[in-house]
This record gives C-alpha cells, structure tokens and sequence, in this order.
C-alpha cells in the first residue's frame, strides 16, 4: 500500500524549505529604524523646541507651491489650493500646542478675542519663532466679524519670486489656510484670505506686508453674543 505523499511546495521541490513572506516594510516600501520606533512614539513636547533650517523650509514649500501651480486657471485658483494644503495642518497644530500648555492652560479658547491671540502668539511661535505684529478689529461697523492679524515679513514670503503677471499672488494663502484649521478645529468656523498691504516702492520698510483677514461665520458670533464674550 502506498504512503501519501506530501503537498507540493511553492517551489515544487518537497525537500525545499518554506519561503517566507515579504515583510510589511518592503511590501510597501517603507523603512522602519531597528529599534522599531517611529516619529510617532516621540514625546510631544520633547521636540518643542526643535528648529528647521530656513533652507531646507524654503526648498519644500517652494515644491508645494510648484505643485499647486499645476493645472490652475488662475491667481486665485492657486490661493485657493495653497490655503486647502494649509488647513489640515492647522487642525492637527490646535491639539498639539494645546498638549503642550501647562496642565492649568490646557483649554481650548472660548471666545473670539482668546482664539486670535493664541494664534497671534503661540501659533506664530511655534511656526517662525516669533509673535505676529498687530492683531486688530476692522473698523467697519458694518463687519463686525472681521479681525485683521498683521505680519509685516511672512518667512513664506521670504524665498518667493512672484512673476510681473502675477504681482497679485501671495503665496502666505498657506498660513491662512493654516489659520483657518485652527479656527475650524476650535470650533469658531471662519473664512481666512491673505492680503498683500505692503508697497513696492523705495524707501517702504515692510514691502512684503500681510494681512491675513479673518471672517467668522454669523453663528460665531451669535454665540458670542449669548455668553457675553466671558470664558
């Protein structure tokens, strides 16, 4: 009586040894450390005061502007899609410096005024290492949900060489993309444009002023209204 005889391997040979199986790391082309850790198991605040190179700054966003560049019709096409590569990056910016606040600030802003001055300050700290300049009230009584944050020389602006038929273009569209996830993950909704306030002539200290114009929704400020601007 015959013996059954073992299933065939991949290889066809009975005696080969059994091949392994691609890891996850050359299936998708990734490269993990030895150690097995990733960005992803540093400490929050461990790296609070790491700092990028304007270089190196200057060489990626110069990408990301070329690659918005592709396929617009226009100026204010290409704001547009540099303020949506902004805007998850301000969502995810709200809880981190919220974490690393000391345990009593750990609060999220509750009105208008305490929001624009997180932004104003730690927002700015933490991007360019610096506070913005002015933060202001429009003085329109007809626009009384519009606040103004001033910076007379956006670092995104610095490394930026806008064309002559482009002069309208300010590519700080980014930051307020940035700002804007910042007010939509802190729940106050609001339309952030950037705006080129500066003069090209000789002798202008800030030629490359901007002023990012921040438009909150009318049930921010219905909210505001109800609790009295107290929190």
């Amino acid at each position: 009586m015959s013996q059954p005889r073992p299933p065939p391997t991949s290889s066809g040979n009975p005696s080969a040894p059994p091949q392994k199986e691609p890891s996850s790391s050359h299936a998708t082309g990734l490269r993990y450390p030895s150690n097995g850790k990733t960005i992803y198991h540093r400490h929050l605040s461990r790296s609070r005061t790491a700092e990028l190179s304007q270089a190196s700054f200057a060489y990626l966003f110069s990408e990301m502007v070329t690659y918005a560049q592709r396929r617009v019709t226009g100026i204010q096409d290409l704001e547009k899609r540099l303020n949506t590569q902004g805007h998850p990056l301000g969502l995810k910016l709200l809880d981190l410096l919220l974490i690393r606040e000391p345990p009593r600030s750990q609060s999220r802003p509750l009105n208008i005024i305490t929001l624009l001055h997180f932004i104003k300050i730690n927002l700015w700290q933490h991007l360019f290492g610096r506070q913005a300049d002015r933060l202001e009230k429009s003085s329109d009584p007809d626009a009384p949900d519009e606040y103004m944050i001033i910076d007379n020389e956006p670092l995104v602006n610095a490394y930026v060489s806008v064309p002559k038929e482009m002069s309208q273009l300010n590519c700080a569209a980014f930051v307020a993309g940035i700002i804007e996830g910042v007010c939509d993950g802190a729940v106050f909704p609001a339309r952030v444009t950037a705006h080129s306030v500066g003069s090209k002539d000789e002798g202008e200290m800030w030629p490359g002023k901007t002023v990012f114009l921040v438009k909150f929704q009318p049930e921010v400020l219905e909210r505001e209204a109800l609790i009295g601007g107290k929190g």
